[in-house]
């Protein structure tokens, strides 16, 4: 057996003015033919897992490009298309093969295209013919479209969010496409419209409930597979929605009346599970009286895992308005704040000018006297079981206990070390504000004493009612009350 992996991918937030180029794939992740032999992240993980498997039952392994982006806006045209076919070249160079296992995201856009995994998948299958099972793993904040659908023989998605889980979904994937080529299986997918725009965390009820019972179900009655893609907010493409997938031995009816059943469940509670957001001075006032500390904060607005700048400056500007003491505040992507503290060096006081400077959606910089307390070269967080780079990072301290952390490669706050590794207590801050929407809460939940999700003006604009979509036309709740009447 020949199996052929590869990995493409980023999060697209339409609304960013960030242009996704290849610099950020190079500073992302970048392989071409040897993701295997290095570390894995959040995308290549998968790759690991099919390689080890594939291996273990003596089968061939053909690896090819992997590729994935920070989040951020519309990819360059040019480069998806070279990263595109650097794969597909090396897919028709392999043949013949009996499987294509992909890791990809879901809610990649480029320039002349709203469905680069539709595309791609197409693609592939137009290389391979329509006897080699072709796979693909997704991040849960994707869009399931017809293109994917109709090209893949199997599909699925992360179920947990945070991201904690695609190891054990890229088992999923090879075992139902293994079994459909030893012909042990005939995986059928149904897709369900749940016409909602929203976000769900898992680790809290109901949806914890809810995606236990997604996976009670499979491996049970010929059903293989469940996965609930939540679609992804910032993405303007015509199937942004989320929807129900199900994939089904053999019996397409089965399928159909599961993805259905399941839909129309998670419409019911979709009142209970919306995301509960506190305005960010609000949020700051409530942490600032809390009887304990460390309160948590999510600065939902300025993650960069979902596009936005990370660099926006409305928390940092009301946390010294209201004159707070004892605050954590991270991670701001800064390069050129961050060689001027190179310059002086660790222990230097300078006055320095931070963030405000990607985008409108950025705010005004802060302009603060900081005390350089330490520089490291190359910095890493975990996320699950991988590390995440943070490029240079810097500690800074100002008047009140304030402190900043800094970095050059943009990424969101993912876990507690991206503050520990310099030496940070964070049992003695009373506040601690994280740039991330949700990846934070496994790493952070434990050591607080409450979360608060935060709105703020940003590139992840929580108002799903108003969100300024142009492609996506079909009707959806929280616009309409009901879009299926």
């Amino acid at each position: 057996m020949k199996i052929f992996i590869a990995c493409l991918g980023t999060e697209t937030n339409t609304f960013s003015p960030i242009p996704t180029g290849l610099e950020n794939f190079s500073e992302t992740t970048l392989f071409h033919g040897d993701a295997t032999q290095h570390a894995p992240d959040l995308f290549t993980a998968a790759m690991h897992v099919w390689r080890k498997n594939g291996e273990m039952e003596q089968a061939t392994i053909v690896e090819s490009v992997a590729a994935f982006a920070q989040p951020a806006g519309i990819t360059v045209r040019k480069v998806y298309e070279d990263l595109r076919d650097e794969l597909l070249a090396d897919l028709k160079a392999a043949l013949p093969v009996d499987m294509v296992l992909l890791s990809m995201h879901g809610a990649m856009v480029a320039d002349g295209y709203d469905d680069c995994e539709g595309d791609l998948l197409r693609r592939c299958r137009e290389v391979v013919g329509p006897d080699t099972v072709i796979g693909g793993e997704l991040d849960l904040h994707c869009s399931i479209t017809p293109d994917m659908c109709g090209a893949a023989d199997a599909l699925v998605t992360f179920k947990e969010y945070p991201h904690i889980d695609p190891a054990d979904r890229a088992e999923e994937l090879y075992a139902i496409c293994r079994d459909k080529r030893m012909g042990q299986t005939n995986p059928v997918m149904a897709v369900h419209d749940c016409r909602m725009v929203s976000t769900w965390r898992t680790p809290d009820e109901p949806m914890k409930t809810f995606v236990a019972r997604m996976q009670e179900l499979e491996g049970q009655d010929g059903i293989l597979s469940v996965s609930l893609a939540h679609g992804f907010p910032w993405g303007d493409v015509p199937h942004a929605t989320a929807r129900m997938l199900v994939i089904a031995d053999g019996d397409q009816a089965k399928a159909d009346d599961l993805a259905r059943q399941l839909g129309r469940e998670i419409w019911d509670l979709r009142h209970e599970t919306a995301p509960v957001m506190t305005p960010y001075k609000e949020a700051l006032a409530q942490a600032a009286a809390a009887a304990a500390g460390p309160v948590v904060i999510a600065d939902t607005a300025d993650n960069a895992g979902g596009g936005a700048p990370s660099d926006s400056t409305f928390l940092l500007r009301e946390i010294l308005d209201q004159g707070l003491n004892d605050v954590l505040t991270g991670l701001y992507w800064d390069p050129m704040a961050i060689r001027h503290c190179r310059e002086a060096g660790e222990g230097a006081r300078l006055d320095l000018r931070i963030g405000g400077k990607c985008c409108r959606e950025s705010g005004l910089p802060v302009d603060l006297n900081v005390t350089v307390e330490r520089i490291i070269e190359k910095a890493y967080q975990p996320f699950g079981d991988v590390r995440n780079s943070m490029g240079m990072a810097v500690w800074l301290k100002a008047d009140g206990n304030v402190n900043l952390v800094l970095n050059s490669v943009r990424t969101q706050t993912f876990h507690p070390d991206a503050f520990r590794q310099f030496g940070i207590d964070l049992s003695a801050m009373k506040i601690i504000v994280a740039k991330s929407s949700q990846h934070f809460y496994a790493g952070f939940a434990p050591l607080a004493s409450q979360v608060i999700y935060a709105s703020s003006p940003g590139t992840l604009n929580m108002d799903f009612a108003n969100l300024p979509y142009e492609k996506l036309t079909t009707p959806y709740w929280p616009r309409i009350e009901d879009p299926f009447s």
